[in-house]
């Protein structure tokens, strides 16, 4: 008999959409149904994201994704993860009275990248042209969509500071001085008519390509950029630091600002490759994790057991402690990503992991690297507090904090799309006027202490927290997945991989099975604190788990059942069937598929 699960795994032949609400996961298969390809899809998928959830990501936030195309017969990762501006110096925040960066406002913005990732991909691996990929979204701005009552509920909790300091997000939010209500009918006609302009000026080019190239230059170097550019000569405004300030962002910054295709960073894991975004984000701690797992008999765990729980925690924690003293973007910084990975490194970390929780941080030993380390570590000794901040859109947490959405598409020709849109939230910053979006508040996650991989430079990624993923399983791209959740994601895509991986689970089942994180280690988000030894838990695991947990030193924390993570994930078999799932938490992310 087949395992109970809240929700069908999807199985077809033709596509699967799957992403975190059901519009965007049925908009993303009507562009396949028209003969679109998963690129086509998701870039569709993604835009309507922005209006479905705005307090999650917006057309002023950040992009990365890692796909495979048929065509290439390659794994690539799309970098669409703006720098800091020409003007982001250590020095001038510091000047402005700053020992962290703020989780809002405009000192937090970096160069908004999310567009011209988006663009990218369309134009080297989609097929179809900008109206095509822009229309869905234009009539959702136009003619509404359902708000969702935790989009009513971020807005109402911001009603006041709105009123207050950021007008233009009041009237943008507040239509008519009221908070929307849950699943009334929302519009936003200011962005509408942004996206038509820049159609507009892409259907003024011949050729497909040249009418996407119009698009970037439209976003990046045309009327976009100067109503930015324009709005942030003057604007002063409060942010998370009790103070106004003004914003560092040029017309220039962006003008000079393309998003990227690189090579992924992999690990090779019991027949799977799974492969990851480079050290610029935080992908390649699920790597890590990885690494140090090999050398334990997970299989032999049972996946919702004290075991599997423990040791996929003790792990984790490992992982992340290097993430805080190696990470950082490479073009800026030496990251030993090589020893990072590598067996003997992790034959050595591993022997760390023991039967009782560990309550202190330990990055590994890198040769050459003793300096960085101390560094780090005295630093993010005065890190440590009991408000750590890592998934924001949680029930248990703030309504006031933005969060990410993720997409996942595999088509019939096997193309596949893995992609964690984020950034620009509705909480991030003012609504520029006369765009209808915000900018991001990316720039939170450098340092202002010099020296570290993850300071403060002109030109340089914030370290990122999105982290798609794409596996491949004996060579072959079989599988794409991820989650919104900060710096939880790779923590949450850990257990799903291992139970799907080991347990003979499928997709739905493996995402229905009780989740857990830690935060144990400092957060990506300001105020940049830690919990030391602590662990969420859905108490769906069983009191017996929880009250063994606590018996191996843990600090538990536990979480209702059905409110930790939102998974999704889809798989093309040998054979040409796929498949696809999506988490039932929240009530919103759908797979869909035939």
């Amino acid at each position: 008999m087949t395992a109970f699960t809240t929700r069908p795994e999807i199985l077809g032949t033709f596509g699967v959409v799957t992403s975190t609400h059901w519009i965007a996961s049925s908009v993303g298969m009507s562009i396949l149904e028209k003969g679109g390809n998963a690129f086509d899809a998701a870039v569709a998928t993604g835009f309507v994201l922005q209006v479905l959830e705005p307090h999650l990501n917006g057309p002023g936030g950040d992009m990365p994704a890692v796909i495979y195309s048929r065509k290439k017969d390659k794994v690539e990762v799309i970098c669409a993860q703006g720098p800091a501006p020409a003007a982001a110096t250590i020095d001038h925040y510091k000047s402005e009275g700053l020992d962290l960066i703020p989780g809002d406002g405009l000192l937090s913005t970096v160069i908004p990248g999310a567009f011209d990732g988006w663009m990218l991909m369309l134009r080297d691996y989609g097929s179809m042209s900008v109206r095509e990929v822009l229309e869905p979204a234009i009539y959702y701005l136009e003619n509404g969509h359902p708000m969702l009552p935790r989009v009513s509920a971020s807005i109402a909790g911001l009603a006041e500071f709105f009123e207050k300091e950021w007008p233009t997000s009041y009237q943008t939010w507040l239509p008519g001085g009221a908070v929307p209500q849950p699943l009334s009918n929302f519009k936003n006609p200011t962005l509408a008519a942004t996206w038509k302009r820049i159609v507009n000026e892409a259907e003024a080019k011949r050729d497909r390509e040249a009418g996407i190239e119009a698009a970037r230059d439209a976003f990046y170097r045309g009327f976009v950029a100067e109503q930015i550019a324009d709005y942030l000569k003057d604007a002063e405004v409060m942010d998370a630091s009790g103070s106004r300030h003004k914003g560092v962002l040029t017309a220039d910054d962006m003008a000079n600002w393309r998003a990227t295709i690189e090579a992924p960073t992999t690990y090779d894991y019991h027949g799977w490759t799974i492969a990851k975004t480079g050290p610029w984000g935080q992908g390649p701690v699920l790597l890590q994790s990885l690494a140090l797992l090999k050398g334990i008999d997970i299989a032999g765990m049972d996946p919702a057991g004290t075991d599997f729980v423990h040791t996929v925690v003790e792990a984790m924690k490992l992982a992340y402690a290097d993430r805080e003293v190696y990470y950082g973007d490479p073009e800026f910084a030496q990251v030993p990503t090589e020893t990072l990975l590598s067996d003997a490194y992790n034959d050595e970390r591993r022997r760390l992991i023991s039967s009782h929780a560990s309550m202190e941080l330990r990055p590994g030993l890198v040769p050459g690297f003793d300096n960085q380390r101390d560094l780090t570590l005295s630093m993010l000794g005065s890190m440590q507090g009991t408000g750590a901040v890592y998934e924001p859109t949680m029930s248990h947490l703030t309504e006031k904090r933005g969060d990410t959405v993720h997409i996942d598409v595999i088509d019939r020709e096997g193309n596949m799309v893995s992609v964690t849109p984020s950034g620009g939230w509705l909480q991030s910053s003012p609504i520029v006027p006369g765009l209808g979006f915000c900018l991001n508040s990316r720039a939170q996650m450098f340092w202002l202490q010099p020296g570290l991989p993850t300071s403060l430079e002109p030109g340089k990624r914030p370290r990122t927290t999105l982290t798609p993923s794409l596996a491949l399983y004996e060579g072959r791209p079989t599988l794409a997945f991820g989650t919104p959740g900060g710096d939880q994601q790779d923590q949450w895509q850990l257990s799903f991989f291992l139970r799907y991986a080991h347990f003979g689970l499928n997709l739905q089942e493996a995402i229905d099975m009780p989740l857990f994180h830690t935060s144990h280690f400092p957060g990506s988000f300001y105020p940049r604190t830690r919990q030391p030894g602590n662990v969420m838990i859905e108490t769906s695991i069983g009191q017996g788990v929880l009250d063994e947990l606590r018996g191996r030193g843990h600090d538990v924390t536990p979480a209702d059942p059905w409110t930790v993570g939102r998974l999704t994930a889809a798989r093309r078999d040998a054979d040409g069937l796929l498949r696809a799932a999506a988490t039932p938490r929240l009530m919103q992310a759908y797979a869909v598929g035939r």
